[in-house]
Protein backbone atom coordinates (compact mmCIF):
# COMPACT_ATOMS: atom_id res chain seq x y z
CA UNK A 1 0.00 0.00 0.00
CA UNK A 2 2.40 2.74 1.19
CA UNK A 3 5.39 2.57 -1.09
CA UNK A 4 8.63 1.35 0.46
CA UNK A 5 10.48 4.45 -0.65
CA UNK A 6 8.03 6.61 1.28
CA UNK A 7 8.75 5.01 4.62
CA UNK A 8 12.35 3.89 4.19
CA UNK A 9 13.81 6.28 6.73
CA UNK A 10 11.36 5.24 9.42
CA UNK A 11 11.65 1.58 8.57
CA UNK A 12 15.35 1.74 9.39
CA UNK A 13 14.41 3.06 12.81
CA UNK A 14 11.73 0.44 13.22
CA UNK A 15 14.14 -2.34 12.38
CA UNK A 16 16.55 -1.03 14.99
CA UNK A 17 13.84 -0.69 17.66
CA UNK A 18 12.10 -4.01 17.07
CA UNK A 19 14.85 -6.18 15.65
CA UNK A 20 16.19 -7.45 18.94
CA UNK A 21 12.68 -8.11 20.21
CA UNK A 22 11.81 -10.12 17.14
CA UNK A 23 15.04 -12.07 17.50
CA UNK A 24 14.24 -13.04 21.09
CA UNK A 25 10.84 -14.29 19.96
CA UNK A 26 12.28 -16.31 17.06
CA UNK A 27 12.90 -19.36 19.20
CA UNK A 28 9.15 -19.73 19.81
CA UNK A 29 7.32 -22.39 17.87
CA UNK A 30 5.86 -21.43 14.50
CA UNK A 31 2.29 -20.10 14.90
CA UNK A 32 -0.43 -22.69 14.70
CA UNK A 33 -2.81 -21.14 12.21
CA UNK A 34 -5.66 -23.39 13.28
CA UNK A 35 -7.77 -22.58 16.31
CA UNK A 36 -6.83 -23.77 19.77
CA UNK A 37 -7.36 -27.48 20.12
CA UNK A 38 -10.58 -28.56 21.76
CA UNK A 39 -10.33 -29.85 25.29
CA UNK A 40 -12.81 -31.97 27.21
CA UNK A 41 -14.66 -28.80 28.18
CA UNK A 42 -14.69 -27.34 24.68
CA UNK A 43 -12.43 -24.91 22.79
CA UNK A 44 -10.04 -22.83 24.86
CA UNK A 45 -11.17 -19.20 24.79
CA UNK A 46 -8.36 -16.62 24.72
CA UNK A 47 -8.20 -13.85 27.27
CA UNK A 48 -8.18 -10.31 25.85
CA UNK A 49 -6.30 -7.26 27.12
CA UNK A 50 -7.19 -4.22 25.03
CA UNK A 51 -4.91 -1.25 25.74
CA UNK A 52 -5.77 2.15 24.29
CA UNK A 53 -3.88 5.43 24.55
CA UNK A 54 -5.63 8.78 24.27
CA UNK A 55 -4.58 11.26 21.55
CA UNK A 56 -1.39 9.36 20.68
CA UNK A 57 0.22 10.20 17.34
CA UNK A 58 0.98 7.57 14.70
CA UNK A 59 4.75 7.82 15.26
CA UNK A 60 4.73 8.49 19.01
CA UNK A 61 6.09 5.06 19.94
CA UNK A 62 9.48 3.80 18.88
CA UNK A 63 8.23 0.74 16.99
CA UNK A 64 6.46 3.22 14.68
CA UNK A 65 9.47 5.45 14.33
CA UNK A 66 9.76 7.80 17.30
CA UNK A 67 13.55 8.41 17.34
CA UNK A 68 14.11 10.49 20.48
CA UNK A 69 12.87 8.14 23.21
CA UNK A 70 11.96 4.47 23.55
CA UNK A 71 8.79 2.59 24.44
CA UNK A 72 10.13 -0.89 25.23
CA UNK A 73 6.86 -2.44 26.44
CA UNK A 74 4.90 -1.47 23.33
CA UNK A 75 7.89 -2.43 21.20
CA UNK A 76 7.86 -5.83 22.89
CA UNK A 77 4.27 -6.35 21.74
CA UNK A 78 5.27 -5.44 18.18
CA UNK A 79 8.30 -7.73 18.28
CA UNK A 80 6.21 -10.63 19.59
CA UNK A 81 3.19 -9.89 17.43
CA UNK A 82 1.92 -7.94 14.42
CA UNK A 83 2.11 -4.25 13.62
CA UNK A 84 -0.45 -2.66 11.28
CA UNK A 85 0.88 0.17 9.11
CA UNK A 86 -2.53 1.27 7.82
CA UNK A 87 -4.68 1.32 10.95
CA UNK A 88 -7.37 3.96 11.29
CA UNK A 89 -9.44 5.47 14.06
CA UNK A 90 -13.13 5.65 13.28
CA UNK A 91 -13.03 9.31 14.19
CA UNK A 92 -10.58 12.11 14.84
CA UNK A 93 -12.15 12.71 18.26
CA UNK A 94 -12.56 10.65 21.42
CA UNK A 95 -16.19 9.72 22.05
CA UNK A 96 -17.03 8.81 18.47
CA UNK A 97 -14.07 6.44 18.20
CA UNK A 98 -15.05 4.73 21.43
CA UNK A 99 -18.59 4.23 20.16
CA UNK A 100 -17.24 2.43 17.08
CA UNK A 101 -14.82 0.35 19.12
CA UNK A 102 -17.34 -0.97 21.63
CA UNK A 103 -20.17 -1.53 19.10
CA UNK A 104 -18.32 -2.52 15.91
CA UNK A 105 -20.49 -0.05 14.00
CA UNK A 106 -20.05 3.31 12.31
CA UNK A 107 -20.55 5.80 15.11
CA UNK A 108 -23.05 7.74 12.98
CA UNK A 109 -25.60 4.98 13.49
CA UNK A 110 -25.96 5.98 17.16
CA UNK A 111 -26.87 9.37 18.57
CA UNK A 112 -23.96 9.26 21.02
CA UNK A 113 -21.61 8.91 18.06
CA UNK A 114 -22.59 12.39 16.87
CA UNK A 115 -21.78 14.09 20.18
CA UNK A 116 -18.34 15.61 20.58
CA UNK A 117 -17.69 17.11 22.93
CA UNK A 118 -20.33 15.57 25.19
CA UNK A 119 -22.55 18.38 26.40
CA UNK A 120 -24.93 18.74 29.34
CA UNK A 121 -27.61 17.19 27.16
CA UNK A 122 -28.68 13.66 28.00
CA UNK A 123 -26.33 11.72 25.74
CA UNK A 124 -24.82 8.30 26.20
CA UNK A 125 -24.46 4.74 24.95
CA UNK A 126 -27.83 3.04 25.43
CA UNK A 127 -27.63 0.01 27.77
CA UNK A 128 -29.71 -1.94 25.24
CA UNK A 129 -26.96 -1.64 22.61
CA UNK A 130 -24.92 -4.86 22.30
CA UNK A 131 -21.26 -4.21 23.05
CA UNK A 132 -18.01 -6.12 23.02
CA UNK A 133 -18.13 -6.81 26.81
CA UNK A 134 -21.83 -7.72 26.82
CA UNK A 135 -21.45 -10.13 23.90
CA UNK A 136 -18.37 -11.75 25.43
CA UNK A 137 -20.20 -12.00 28.74
CA UNK A 138 -22.79 -14.23 27.12
CA UNK A 139 -20.10 -16.83 26.39
CA UNK A 140 -18.56 -16.82 29.86
CA UNK A 141 -16.14 -13.87 29.86
CA UNK A 142 -15.62 -11.68 32.89
CA UNK A 143 -14.70 -8.09 32.10
CA UNK A 144 -13.42 -4.81 33.46
CA UNK A 145 -12.91 -1.32 32.07
CA UNK A 146 -10.01 0.52 33.63
CA UNK A 147 -9.59 4.14 32.59
CA UNK A 148 -11.62 6.39 30.33
CA UNK A 149 -15.30 5.78 29.56
CA UNK A 150 -16.56 9.03 27.94
CA UNK A 151 -19.82 7.52 26.68
CA UNK A 152 -22.32 9.08 29.06
CA UNK A 153 -22.81 9.63 32.76
CA UNK A 154 -24.85 8.14 35.55
CA UNK A 155 -27.61 7.39 36.27
CA UNK A 156 -28.51 6.40 32.72
CA UNK A 157 -25.18 5.42 31.19
CA UNK A 158 -21.94 3.80 32.23
CA UNK A 159 -19.60 0.82 31.81
CA UNK A 160 -21.59 -1.40 34.18
CA UNK A 161 -24.76 -0.54 32.27
CA UNK A 162 -23.11 -1.53 28.96
CA UNK A 163 -21.74 -4.97 29.77
CA UNK A 164 -18.63 -4.55 31.91
CA UNK A 165 -18.58 -6.37 35.26
CA UNK A 166 -16.20 -3.90 36.88
CA UNK A 167 -15.06 -0.31 36.34
CA UNK A 168 -12.25 1.78 37.74
CA UNK A 169 -11.60 5.10 36.06
CA UNK A 170 -13.31 8.28 34.96
CA UNK A 171 -16.47 9.00 33.02
CA UNK A 172 -15.64 12.32 31.33
CA UNK A 173 -13.24 13.29 28.58
CA UNK A 174 -10.28 14.49 30.63
CA UNK A 175 -9.17 15.22 34.16
CA UNK A 176 -6.14 16.37 36.06
CA UNK A 177 -3.58 13.58 36.48
CA UNK A 178 -3.00 14.46 40.15
CA UNK A 179 -6.19 15.99 41.54
CA UNK A 180 -8.45 13.76 39.41
CA UNK A 181 -10.73 16.75 38.86
CA UNK A 182 -12.02 18.22 35.63
CA UNK A 183 -12.21 21.69 37.17
CA UNK A 184 -9.77 23.90 39.10
CA UNK A 185 -7.76 22.26 41.91
CA UNK A 186 -10.17 23.48 44.61
CA UNK A 187 -13.38 22.58 42.76
CA UNK A 188 -15.71 19.73 43.69
CA UNK A 189 -15.30 17.98 40.34
CA UNK A 190 -13.55 14.70 41.16
CA UNK A 191 -14.30 12.09 38.49
CA UNK A 192 -12.64 8.91 39.75
CA UNK A 193 -14.92 5.90 40.22
CA UNK A 194 -14.73 2.36 41.53
CA UNK A 195 -17.70 0.67 39.89
CA UNK A 196 -20.52 3.21 40.44
CA UNK A 197 -19.03 4.71 43.61
CA UNK A 198 -17.01 7.92 43.47
CA UNK A 199 -13.66 7.49 45.23
CA UNK A 200 -10.54 9.46 46.09
CA UNK A 201 -7.11 7.93 45.50
CA UNK A 202 -3.79 9.76 45.77
CA UNK A 203 -1.38 9.34 42.92
CA UNK A 204 -0.58 9.99 39.28
CA UNK A 205 -3.53 8.74 37.24
CA UNK A 206 -1.52 6.67 34.74
CA UNK A 207 0.07 4.79 37.64
CA UNK A 208 -3.28 4.24 39.36
CA UNK A 209 -4.75 2.75 36.19
CA UNK A 210 -1.74 0.51 35.66
CA UNK A 211 -1.82 -0.72 39.26
CA UNK A 212 -5.53 -1.55 39.08
CA UNK A 213 -5.01 -3.37 35.76
CA UNK A 214 -2.35 -5.56 37.39
CA UNK A 215 -4.72 -6.37 40.28
CA UNK A 216 -7.54 -7.24 37.89
CA UNK A 217 -5.32 -9.46 35.73
CA UNK A 218 -4.11 -11.25 38.86
CA UNK A 219 -7.67 -11.88 40.04
CA UNK A 220 -9.12 -12.82 36.68
CA UNK A 221 -6.24 -15.16 35.82
CA UNK A 222 -6.77 -17.13 39.03
CA UNK A 223 -10.50 -17.53 38.45
CA UNK A 224 -10.22 -20.03 35.62
CA UNK A 225 -12.63 -18.07 33.40
CA UNK A 226 -11.67 -16.17 30.23
CA UNK A 227 -11.51 -12.40 30.64
CA UNK A 228 -11.58 -9.06 28.85
CA UNK A 229 -9.59 -6.21 30.38
CA UNK A 230 -10.04 -2.86 28.62
CA UNK A 231 -7.21 -0.61 29.80
CA UNK A 232 -8.02 2.83 28.37
CA UNK A 233 -5.37 5.29 29.51
CA UNK A 234 -5.93 9.04 29.40
CA UNK A 235 -2.26 9.56 28.50
CA UNK A 236 -1.04 11.53 26.66
CA UNK A 237 -4.26 13.62 26.50
CA UNK A 238 -4.03 17.12 27.99
CA UNK A 239 -3.55 18.44 30.62
CA UNK A 240 0.10 17.84 29.88
CA UNK A 241 1.42 16.75 33.27
CA UNK A 242 4.37 14.44 33.75
CA UNK A 243 4.99 12.27 36.81
CA UNK A 244 6.35 14.38 39.64
CA UNK A 245 4.62 17.54 38.40
CA UNK A 246 2.20 17.93 41.31
CA UNK A 247 3.22 21.51 42.10
CA UNK A 248 2.68 22.62 38.51
CA UNK A 249 -0.67 20.84 38.40
CA UNK A 250 -1.97 22.92 41.30
CA UNK A 251 -1.57 26.05 39.18
CA UNK A 252 -3.76 24.88 36.31
CA UNK A 253 -6.86 27.05 35.99
CA UNK A 254 -8.31 24.90 33.22
CA UNK A 255 -7.52 21.45 31.91
CA UNK A 256 -6.96 22.43 28.30
CA UNK A 257 -4.27 24.99 29.28
CA UNK A 258 -3.71 26.19 25.72
CA UNK A 259 -0.35 27.69 26.68
CA UNK A 260 0.83 24.62 28.59
CA UNK A 261 2.96 21.58 28.12
CA UNK A 262 6.36 20.90 26.60
CA UNK A 263 7.72 18.26 24.27
CA UNK A 264 9.65 16.75 27.17
CA UNK A 265 6.52 16.57 29.36
CA UNK A 266 4.66 14.84 26.56
CA UNK A 267 7.45 12.29 26.14
CA UNK A 268 7.47 11.52 29.87
CA UNK A 269 3.71 10.93 29.81
CA UNK A 270 4.08 8.36 27.05
CA UNK A 271 7.03 6.69 28.73
CA UNK A 272 5.11 6.39 32.01
CA UNK A 273 2.22 4.78 30.16
CA UNK A 274 4.64 2.36 28.52
CA UNK A 275 6.04 1.51 31.97
CA UNK A 276 2.56 0.60 33.21
CA UNK A 277 1.90 -1.49 30.11
CA UNK A 278 5.06 -3.38 30.97
CA UNK A 279 3.69 -4.10 34.44
CA UNK A 280 0.52 -5.57 32.91
CA UNK A 281 2.57 -7.78 30.59
CA UNK A 282 4.60 -8.96 33.58
CA UNK A 283 1.38 -9.82 35.41
CA UNK A 284 0.27 -11.97 32.48
CA UNK A 285 3.65 -13.71 32.52
CA UNK A 286 3.59 -14.24 36.28
CA UNK A 287 0.14 -15.82 36.14
CA UNK A 288 1.01 -18.10 33.24
CA UNK A 289 -1.67 -16.39 31.15
CA UNK A 290 0.41 -14.74 28.43
CA UNK A 291 0.36 -17.71 26.08
CA UNK A 292 -3.45 -17.65 25.92
CA UNK A 293 -4.01 -13.90 25.93
CA UNK A 294 -4.59 -11.53 23.02
CA UNK A 295 -2.97 -8.18 23.79
CA UNK A 296 -3.82 -5.17 21.61
CA UNK A 297 -2.33 -1.70 21.77
CA UNK A 298 -3.73 1.28 19.86
CA UNK A 299 -4.93 4.89 20.19
CA UNK A 300 -8.41 6.41 20.05
CA UNK A 301 -7.41 8.96 17.39
CA UNK A 302 -4.44 10.90 16.11
CA UNK A 303 -2.17 13.11 18.19
CA UNK A 304 -2.47 16.62 19.57
CA UNK A 305 -0.04 19.52 19.89
CA UNK A 306 3.19 17.65 20.67
CA UNK A 307 2.49 14.44 18.77
CA UNK A 308 4.67 12.88 16.07
CA UNK A 309 2.57 11.93 13.04
CA UNK A 310 5.30 11.41 10.40
CA UNK A 311 4.91 10.91 7.45
CA UNK A 312 1.43 12.45 7.72
CA UNK A 313 0.01 15.90 8.33
CA UNK A 314 -3.01 16.82 10.38
CA UNK A 315 -3.86 16.16 14.00
CA UNK A 316 -6.71 15.33 16.35
CA UNK A 317 -10.09 16.78 15.14
CA UNK A 318 -8.99 16.63 11.49
CA UNK A 319 -9.64 13.87 8.97
CA UNK A 320 -6.23 14.33 7.41
CA UNK A 321 -4.15 11.20 7.96
CA UNK A 322 -2.45 12.60 11.05
CA UNK A 323 -5.81 12.90 12.78
CA UNK A 324 -6.98 9.34 12.09
CA UNK A 325 -3.94 7.15 11.27
CA UNK A 326 -2.94 5.40 14.48
CA UNK A 327 -0.53 2.78 15.82
CA UNK A 328 -2.14 -0.64 16.16
CA UNK A 329 -0.36 -3.74 17.44
CA UNK A 330 -1.64 -7.20 18.36
CA UNK A 331 0.16 -10.06 20.11
CA UNK A 332 -1.53 -13.46 20.06
CA UNK A 333 0.83 -16.39 20.73
CA UNK A 334 0.17 -19.35 18.47
CA UNK A 335 -1.90 -17.33 16.01
CA UNK A 336 0.02 -14.17 15.09
CA UNK A 337 3.55 -14.60 13.78
CA UNK A 338 6.15 -12.73 15.90
CA UNK A 339 7.69 -9.65 14.31
CA UNK A 340 5.14 -9.49 11.48
CA UNK A 341 3.89 -6.36 9.72
CA UNK A 342 0.63 -5.94 7.81
CA UNK A 343 -0.31 -3.30 5.24
CA UNK A 344 -3.97 -4.32 5.47
CA UNK A 345 -6.25 -1.31 5.95
CA UNK A 346 -8.17 -1.70 9.21
CA UNK A 347 -10.23 0.47 11.54
CA UNK A 348 -11.46 0.50 15.15
CA UNK A 349 -14.81 -1.11 14.39
CA UNK A 350 -13.02 -4.22 13.05
CA UNK A 351 -11.96 -5.29 16.52
CA UNK A 352 -15.43 -6.32 17.70
CA UNK A 353 -16.13 -8.95 15.00
CA UNK A 354 -12.50 -10.09 15.16
CA UNK A 355 -12.41 -10.60 18.92
CA UNK A 356 -15.83 -12.22 18.99
CA UNK A 357 -14.61 -14.72 16.38
CA UNK A 358 -11.50 -15.37 18.46
CA UNK A 359 -13.79 -16.11 21.41
CA UNK A 360 -15.86 -18.54 19.35
CA UNK A 361 -18.97 -16.38 19.17
CA UNK A 362 -20.61 -13.89 16.80
CA UNK A 363 -22.23 -10.43 16.79
CA UNK A 364 -25.90 -9.99 17.64
CA UNK A 365 -27.75 -10.56 14.33
CA UNK A 366 -30.02 -7.63 15.11
CA UNK A 367 -27.00 -5.29 15.23
CA UNK A 368 -24.70 -6.35 12.37
CA UNK A 369 -21.25 -4.75 12.60
CA UNK A 370 -19.84 -2.46 9.94
CA UNK A 371 -16.34 -3.69 10.79
CA UNK A 372 -14.79 -6.78 9.23
CA UNK A 373 -13.22 -9.86 10.77
CA UNK A 374 -9.44 -9.43 10.59
CA UNK A 375 -8.67 -13.07 11.31
CA UNK A 376 -7.35 -13.92 7.80
CA UNK A 377 -4.78 -11.12 8.05
CA UNK A 378 -3.82 -11.81 11.66
CA UNK A 379 -2.88 -15.36 10.73
CA UNK A 380 -1.36 -14.14 7.42
CA UNK A 381 -3.51 -16.52 5.43
CA UNK A 382 -4.69 -13.58 3.28
CA UNK A 383 -2.69 -10.95 1.42
CA UNK A 384 -3.65 -7.28 1.97
CA UNK A 385 -6.93 -6.50 0.23
CA UNK A 386 -8.38 -3.14 -0.90
CA UNK A 387 -10.76 -1.66 1.65
CA UNK A 388 -13.50 0.95 1.52
CA UNK A 389 -13.90 3.25 4.52
CA UNK A 390 -16.28 6.19 4.79
CA UNK A 391 -16.48 9.70 6.21
CA UNK A 392 -12.87 10.28 5.28
CA UNK A 393 -13.75 8.13 2.26
CA UNK A 394 -10.95 5.74 1.43
CA UNK A 395 -11.17 3.26 -1.45
CA UNK A 396 -7.92 1.40 -2.05
CA UNK A 397 -5.22 4.06 -1.99
CA UNK A 398 -7.61 6.86 -2.95
CA UNK A 399 -9.10 9.18 -0.34
CA UNK A 400 -11.95 11.65 -0.85
CA UNK A 401 -12.19 14.43 1.72
CA UNK A 402 -14.50 17.39 2.14
CA UNK A 403 -13.56 20.26 4.43
CA UNK A 404 -15.97 23.18 4.64
CA UNK A 405 -16.96 23.72 0.99
CA UNK A 406 -13.70 22.41 -0.45
CA UNK A 407 -13.25 18.88 -1.78
CA UNK A 408 -10.11 16.83 -2.31
CA UNK A 409 -8.88 13.59 -3.82
CA UNK A 410 -5.59 12.21 -2.51
CA UNK A 411 -3.50 9.16 -3.28
CA UNK A 412 -2.43 8.50 0.32
CA UNK A 413 0.11 5.86 -0.73
CA UNK A 414 2.05 8.16 -3.06
CA UNK A 415 1.20 11.37 -1.20
CA UNK A 416 0.93 10.58 2.53
CA UNK A 417 1.15 14.29 3.41
CA UNK A 418 -2.04 14.93 1.37
CA UNK A 419 -0.82 17.95 -0.56
CA UNK A 420 -1.63 17.06 -4.18
CA UNK A 421 -5.35 17.40 -4.91
CA UNK A 422 -5.95 14.95 -7.76
CA UNK A 423 -9.67 15.53 -8.28
CA UNK A 424 -9.23 17.17 -11.69
CA UNK A 425 -6.50 14.83 -12.94
CA UNK A 426 -8.53 11.74 -11.93
CA UNK A 427 -12.08 12.99 -12.26
CA UNK A 428 -13.47 9.49 -12.83
CA UNK A 429 -12.10 8.33 -9.47
CA UNK A 430 -13.29 11.51 -7.78
CA UNK A 431 -16.82 11.17 -9.14
CA UNK A 432 -16.96 7.52 -8.11
CA UNK A 433 -15.90 8.21 -4.53
CA UNK A 434 -18.27 11.17 -4.21
CA UNK A 435 -21.17 8.98 -5.35
CA UNK A 436 -20.16 6.21 -2.93
CA UNK A 437 -19.90 8.68 -0.08
CA UNK A 438 -23.32 10.19 -0.80
CA UNK A 439 -24.91 6.73 -0.87
CA UNK A 440 -23.28 5.83 2.44
CA UNK A 441 -24.12 9.17 4.05
CA UNK A 442 -27.80 8.69 3.26
CA UNK A 443 -27.85 5.63 5.54
CA UNK A 444 -26.39 7.45 8.58
CA UNK A 445 -28.02 9.67 11.19
CA UNK A 446 -28.01 13.39 10.32
CA UNK A 447 -25.27 15.32 12.02
CA UNK A 448 -26.39 17.63 14.80
CA UNK A 449 -24.96 21.09 13.98
CA UNK A 450 -25.10 22.06 17.68
CA UNK A 451 -22.44 19.48 18.53
CA UNK A 452 -20.37 19.88 15.36
CA UNK A 453 -16.94 21.43 15.03
CA UNK A 454 -15.01 21.47 11.77
CA UNK A 455 -11.47 21.15 13.06
CA UNK A 456 -10.34 23.63 10.37
CA UNK A 457 -10.79 27.36 10.08
CA UNK A 458 -10.89 28.93 6.65
CA UNK A 459 -7.43 30.42 7.25
CA UNK A 460 -5.98 27.04 8.24
CA UNK A 461 -7.50 25.49 5.16
CA UNK A 462 -5.95 28.11 2.94
CA UNK A 463 -2.57 27.74 4.60
CA UNK A 464 -2.48 23.93 4.36
CA UNK A 465 -3.83 23.46 0.86
CA UNK A 466 -3.29 26.82 -0.79
CA UNK A 467 -6.99 27.23 -1.54
CA UNK A 468 -9.40 30.10 -1.12
CA UNK A 469 -11.30 29.71 2.15
CA UNK A 470 -14.97 28.89 1.79
CA UNK A 471 -17.27 31.73 2.92
CA UNK A 472 -19.16 29.58 5.43
CA UNK A 473 -19.66 26.00 6.65
CA UNK A 474 -22.27 23.91 4.98
CA UNK A 475 -25.94 24.39 5.73
CA UNK A 476 -27.09 23.29 9.17
CA UNK A 477 -27.59 19.56 9.44
CA UNK A 478 -25.34 18.60 6.53
CA UNK A 479 -22.58 16.15 7.24
CA UNK A 480 -19.12 17.57 6.56
CA UNK A 481 -15.98 15.47 6.48
CA UNK A 482 -13.82 17.06 9.09
CA UNK A 483 -13.65 16.35 12.82
CA UNK A 484 -15.88 13.31 12.61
Amino acid sequence: MIEKATVRRRELLLQTAAGSLAATAAHAAEPNLARAQASSSGPVKPNIVFIMADDLGYADVSCYGRPDFSTPSIDRLAGEGLRFTQAYANSAVCSASRVALITGMYQYRLTIGLEEPLTTRKAGLAPTQPTLPSLLGKVGYQSALIGKWHLGRLPDFGPLQSGYDHFFGFRGGALDYFTHRYGPPTSDTEDLWDDDTKVQRPGYLTDLLGARAVEVVDGFAKSGRPFLVSLHFNAPHWPWEAPGGEAEAQHLSRLSHFDGGTQRTYQQMIQQMDLQIGRVLQALDANGAASNTIVIFTSDNGGERYAATWPFTGRKTELLEGGIRIPSVIRWPGQVRPGSVSDQVMIHMDWLPTLLDAAGTAPDPGYPPDGINLMPWLTQVAAPAPRKLKQAARDGDWKYLKILDNTFLFDVAKDPMERANMKERHKDVYDRLVAQWNDWNATMLPLDPQSFTTGFTGAQLADHFGVKPAPSPEAAGARTQSSR
